[in-house]
């Protein structure tokens, strides 16, 4: 026997003739809004649980479009519901008719910003407020620290600090996708404010002319969830290393030259014992290392790491997958190929040995 399929409008008659209308649809697309009186059941928890369901009450089945509400009428039909229709053209139908929906209580920048990444079971309407109530603290708006931030507040951190002391060069405009050429001699900060701004004005973004030393590095990430590293000197990293662990804080590090770069995530403050720190890979700063503007660089590599390096600060805040902690990804851009190095806590590490 044939699923019986109806209109948005003769959905709505039974509807109001007692029929019992259900939005099967993900708790993140009912956020935008539903036909008004419908119930919300998503098609998953009626696959595991259908006596959710009365078999012998009349229901309507609504989804977004109509094809998934079709396919699980069919298959709850099959297991003895007699009285089951599918609404065809879903709520995108429903709207479209005039019939009265409830909206939701979510700002409307709010859906339609962050519809396609909500949408995802990992993020959920939650995650994404858990996104959005979020502070990351990134230490250099320069090539790594450029589309990392772009990308941070592309996805909705609600509060992004940019710490960086220095102007805007024609040479930094090859990779520091922040800047542009009519921000020359503006300093950094200021620069990537503007343009973070412009892409996503629902954040705030905290700029900080400065450079991270001893004497500041806790203030600049006491109320960081996560720090994300972007400078591209030993000195600094060291006393960013220290701070993230004397305060418990993840810090998700990335480094590029020539055509190489690497990303970890180093959180010894907050697993001691299990998680190694910076120092546990490089315990002083090598005396014969070269600087970008010595040794050069590619220049979408750092878009590439600084990518990753977003990633892994998302996936912290959301504490979804499998961060990068204690695993050293390593990246060779002329032969595109993907490398990982184990790392452990030294023992005997200045930093973290004593920790916990």
């Amino acid at each position: 026997m044939e699923v019986k399929r109806l209109s948005a409008d003769a959905a709505h008659q039974r509807q109001q003739a007692g029929a019992r209308l259900v939005d099967i649809r993900s708790e993140a697309e009912q956020a935008s809004g539903m036909a008004e009186g419908a119930e919300a059941l998503s098609q998953d928890m009626l696959l595991e649980n259908p006596a959710l369901l009365p078999a012998q009450q009349e229901i309507l089945l609504i989804c977004q479009r109509g094809l998934r509400s079709l396919q699980l009428a069919q298959h709850l039909q099959a297991q003895g519901f007699a009285h089951i229709a599918s609404v065809e053209g879903g709520t995108d139908a429903w709207q479209a008719a005039g019939l009265p929906m409830t909206r939701s209580a979510l700002d409307e920048d709010f859906l339609a910003r962050y519809s396609r990444q909500f949408r995802l079971p990992q993020v959920g309407i939650a995650g994404q407020k858990r996104l959005q109530n979020a502070r990351i603290t990134v230490v250099g708006a320069g090539g790594l620290g450029s589309p990392a931030a772009f990308y941070l507040a592309a996805a909705g951190i609600g509060h992004l600090r940019l710490v960086d002391a220095d102007v805007v060069e024609r040479s930094n405009l090859q990779r520091q996708i922040l800047h542009v050429e009519a921000a020359l001699g503006q300093p950094k900060v200021d620069s990537a404010l503007e343009r973070l701004t412009a892409l996503n004005p629902k954040i705030h973004v905290e700029a900080v002319n400065a450079r991270v030393d001893a004497g500041n590095v806790e203030r600049l990430i006491a109320d960081a969830d996560v720090v994300l590293d972007g400078a591209d000197n030993f000195p600094t990293r060291h006393v960013l290393n220290d701070a993230c662990i004397k305060l418990a804080r993840p810090l998700v590090y990335g480094a590029v030259q020539r055509f190489a770069g690497q990303v970890s995530v180093f959180d010894a403050g907050r697993k001691p014992g299990i998680a190694p720190c910076y120092r546990c890979l490089f315990p002083e700063a090598p005396t014969d290392a070269p600087n970008c503007a010595e040794a050069g660089v590619l220049g979408v590599l750092p878009g590439i790491i600084g990518l990753i390096q977003a990633t892994e600060a998302i996936k912290l805040i959301l504490d979804i997958g499998e961060p990068l902690t204690g695993r050293l990804l390593q990246l060779d851009a002329l032969a595109m190929r993907f490398g990982q190095t184990r790392l452990r806590p030294d023992p005997e590490c200045p930093a973290c040995s004593a920790v916990g």
